[in-house]
């Protein structure tokens, strides 16, 4: 994370430490992704069906969402993908699942 951070350009205002939006949310990262071993196939469906209504709730714009199930010794793995039209929907998508 400092990384991130070290690599914006941010100007801050001695007023109040704040930075312009633009260097922290630029457009470029607005896929969330999501990856989780459950015990069954039908539990690991039923939380892609949560998941995506949570992503129906906070799109403008119909949201891409990839998925795949996948038969491991240990379970069912989900993995998926959700793509909004912009960054500010992948964060507060992402925060909403906290």
């Amino acid at each position: 994370m400092t990384d991130a951070i070290n690599r914006c350009s941010a100007s801050e205002t001695a007023a109040c430490c704040c930075v312009d939006v633009g260097t922290v949310m630029d457009n470029t990262d607005c896929t969330a992704a999501y990856n989780r071993t459950f015990a069954n196939r039908s539990e690991a469906e039923a939380m892609l069906t949560s998941l995506t209504a949570k992503a129906r709730e906070v799109e403008s714009d119909p949201c891409a969402i990839d998925s795949t199930f996948t038969e491991t010794p240990e379970g069912v793995v989900l993995d998926c993908s959700f793509t909004f039209s912009c960054q500010a929907e992948t964060l507060i998508f992402q925060l909403g699942l906290r």
